[in-house]
């Protein structure tokens, strides 16, 4: 499962209703969390935010919650070979090696 913070789909959603901009700065302005955070939470999918965060984020967006997380399912992995189904590579003794040689001679 992975979670999604729908950052920039949220502030789009803002200007849309208000007709007013909110930039990363103002949106530091008004919640009081680090411009650098916002910027990690707006550009990085792979950044988790607190719920504090995120709720100061709506808040200040004016939207629900369920409007800027996303909850994904993530796509299945590749099953791992059961060690039936793995060829093991046979080793060459040095007799099957010598064998081979005079067999080419």
């Amino acid at each position: 499962m992975t979670v999604i913070i729908k950052l920039r789909e949220a502030m789009q959603s803002y200007y849309r209703r208000t007709g007013k901009r909110m930039t990363y700065v103002k949106l530091a302005e008004a919640t009081g969390i680090s411009e650098d955070t916002i910027e990690s939470i707006g550009g990085r999918n792979e950044y988790l935010p607190g719920l504090t965060t995120v709720e100061k984020l709506c808040r200040a967006l004016e939207v629900e919650i369920s409007e800027m997380v996303e909850i994904v399912d993530d796509p299945p992995s590749e099953p791992e070979p059961s060690p039936k189904t793995t060829k093991k590579k046979k080793k060459t003794t040095k007799k099957k090696k010598k064998k081979i040689k005079k067999a080419k001679k």
